[in-house]
């Protein structure tokens, strides 16, 4: 087979040029026809170009070079191909807690703002937020214009995802309330705690409204292979981003789900049951106010009270002892331990 490119002869069935590496016309093995390079399917007899011998002489490339170690460079363009052409489609199930904010009134913003001036408001904002998401161990899905989609509990689970997801918003509304569009191009300075800058100026500062929910979610690849993403598929996303509609200016509203997993460690606003575009069922929401004074569930649980022990005489009188005894400055030592999940943490 001649190469079009350098007129080199190749071996018959080769895909690309042994001189120049230029693709060569693929050969069809039902009727001999040469097809254009990229072709997927034979335009004499409509086979399928990527046919087991064509995928399996990809598959013994791609294995090959596994085996001496996963270096780019050795790899052939074809081989590189095929890797790009499948998807992880088999997805993983796990429960997510979802963010979705975006800026309030960004269009009269962008139609006051020069294109380019507007383009460093967007990207300061989407800056700002990140470093907060970031410190919380969130995973930002999407970038949508002025809007950012977020994950918590995605790559990495913490059995608090849902009051890191309600801290990173209360703390995103603070640090953006505090950017103010410059008029002058790509420049930003801090909001005056002052007043005395006029009241023009505070209308224009920035302003977000976050919405939360926590739900089950499927992750998975979506899209095609020149362009993939991962995200996570189900309503939970969808709840999200309808109960963000809800949210005034420069709040966090969470929905009853999430409000459940933190409640004790935030101040919230009960805001009722709201119906919610495409939702068949009103969901009741709740704006989240500030941080409470505890900051763990065991708090939460012991300023509520805690369950009282059973069966456990002997071991609290044990312990109230071994206390009095420490307060007379005898010094004393107690080992607790137990099976995994029991409670081994002393009474107050």
């Amino acid at each position: 087979m001649r190469c079009v490119k350098c007129e080199s002869d190749n071996p018959e069935g080769a895909k690309f040029c042994n001189a120049c590496g230029a693709p060569l016309p693929l050969t069809c093995a039902a009727c001999g026809t040469k097809n254009p390079t990229g072709a997927k399917f034979c335009h004499e007899c409509g086979t399928s170009l990527a046919g087991p011998s064509h995928v399996q002489g990809r598959e013994s490339r791609v294995q090959k070079t596994a085996e001496v170690g996963p270096r780019t460079s050795d790899m052939s363009p074809q081989s590189l191909d095929a890797r790009h052409q499948t998807l992880d489609v088999a997805g993983e199930r796990r429960q997510l807690t979802v963010m979705f904010f975006d800026l309030v009134d960004s269009t009269a913003l962008s139609e006051q703002l020069d294109p380019e001036e507007y383009r460093e408001v967007v990207r300061t904002y989407q800056q700002t937020s990140a470093a907060v998401i970031e410190r919380f161990d969130g995973y930002i899905a999407q970038y949508l214009g002025d809007g950012l989609l977020v994950y918590f509990g995605y790559p990495q689970a913490h059995e608090d995802d849902a009051a890191r997801a309600v801290r990173a918003g209360l703390e995103i509304t603070a640090a953006i309330a505090k950017l103010l569009p410059s008029p002058l191009a790509g420049e930003h300075v801090l909001r005056a705690s002052e007043g005395g800058q006029g009241e023009g100026v505070n209308e224009r500062v920035l302003r977000v409204r976050i919405g939360i929910h926590t739900g089950p979610v499927v992750i998975s690849e979506i899209g095609s292979p020149a362009r993939h993403e991962q995200l996570a598929l189900g309503e939970t996303p969808n709840i999200a981003a309808r109960v963000q509609g809800q949210a005034a200016p420069n709040a966090v509203v969470i929905s009853a789900t999430t409000h459940q997993l933190v409640q004790g460690l935030f101040e919230c606003q009960e805001l009722g049951i709201r119906p919610l575009k495409g939702l068949s069922t009103p969901l009741s929401l709740y704006q989240v106010v500030r941080e409470a004074a505890a900051r763990s569930r065991f708090e939460v649980a012991v300023q509520r009270g805690l369950t009282p022990l059973v069966g456990r005489e002997h071991e609290v009188g044990l312990l109230s002892e071994r206390w009095e005894r420490a307060k007379q400055a005898e010094g004393q030592v107690v080992l607790l331990s137990g099976e995994p999940g029991i409670v081994k943490i002393p009474p107050r």
